[in-house]
């Protein structure tokens, strides 16, 4: 099966990125008004990768575009600085992934006959294709298989930020690779807990509860789905500040959790219950154990380590 490796993920670009367009802008007549390459401004973000995002130009023309026709303006500056190159699937970057797991509703134990299972991990990139000019991804992706793997520097800082994905990796339950140097890793998971779960988590959940509602007042519905996690994310980041873990499972919350994805909960008792998490999660801060903040420098440390392992052909 084809693999692909990417110079992004699809984390939704926010509001107020400058991006650039990989296709003709058209007008309602027909005509192009803005050619491949313009550059707008995302003025409205969806909450997933699947719906469009509204681009305003400078012209003060907008459209609707989808992610996979967006590049960060960033993104596309440095590539064309390294000439435009792009990692073909040949270099072999699939074949340096150190650890590989599974989470999602597989790992969460809220799977069904339909379900995806859902692989993340870590890749090492060797040496020299690190130190080169071309750099290499932060994520190499397989949407074929529903895999991501981010380089290991990528998913240390995204663990120490308290990333959700990524520290759900570190303690998923269900692990399929895991080469020693990724053992290494797992056996430090604990250096990357602290009390920026509660801002990271408690923050996105407050931002998309606020989206929903906007969209129940326009629209009159949501994704059932997207709400049941982001009642699991409260659920999970209380029990981090409480108990200094990550917990993957539902466990006891599985029913009531499914009864949200099917639509069968009603909205008041949603709101009802989310507004208790959020007290929860206040006073789980408020008396938690972890750290201000994670290691830095025992991650550090790690990583440099990992580095100069990466100049072995030897896969550590």
């Amino acid at each position: 099966m084809p693999q692909r490796a990417q110079h992004h993920s699809n984390m939704i670009f926010v509001e107020g990125s400058q991006v650039v367009t990989s296709r003709p802008i058209q007008g309602s007549s027909g005509r192009t008004v803005h050619p491949a390459g313009a550059v707008g401004v995302v003025v409205k973000a969806p909450m997933d990768p699947q719906h469009a995002y509204r681009i305003r130009f400078p012209d003060g023309f907008e459209a609707a575009l989808h992610h996979h026709e967006l590049t960060l303006l960033a993104d596309y500056k440095q590539r064309n600085a390294c000439g435009s190159r792009d990692l073909p699937a040949n270099d072999g970057l699939f074949g340096r992934v150190i650890f590989r797991c599974v989470i999602g509703s597989r790992a969460y134990g809220l799977d069904d006959a339909a379900s995806d299972t859902d692989r993340r991990g870590i890749y090492l990139p060797p040496a020299d294709s690190h130190w080169s000019l071309y750099g290499v991804p932060e994520q190499i992706e397989n949407e074929a298989t529903q895999e991501a793997y981010w380089e290991i520097q990528k998913f240390i800082i995204l663990a120490l930020k308290a990333n959700p994905n990524v520290l759900e990796c570190l303690y998923t339950p269900i692990v399929e690779t895991a080469t020693p140097l990724a053992r290494e890793l797992l056996e430090l998971k604990d250096i990357f807990l602290s009390r920026l779960v509660y801002q990271t988590y408690n923050g996105y959940v407050m931002s998309q509860f606020k989206k929903m509602q906007a969209s129940i007042r326009n629209r009159g519905q949501v994704k059932w789905k997207h709400v049941m996690h982001l009642v699991r994310l409260l659920l999970s980041g209380i029990t981090v500040l409480r108990d200094g873990f990550v917990p993957v499972s539902v466990g006891e919350h599985r029913d009531a959790l499914l009864a949200i994805k099917a639509g069968r909960m009603p909205w008041s008792e949603i709101e009802t219950w989310r507004k208790t998490l959020h007290r929860q999660f206040d006073e789980a801060f408020k008396n938690s154990q972890l750290p201000a903040r994670p290691d830095y420098e025992r991650a550090n440390e790690f990583l440099v380590k990992a580095r100069r392992l990466a100049m072995s052909e030897e896969l550590p």
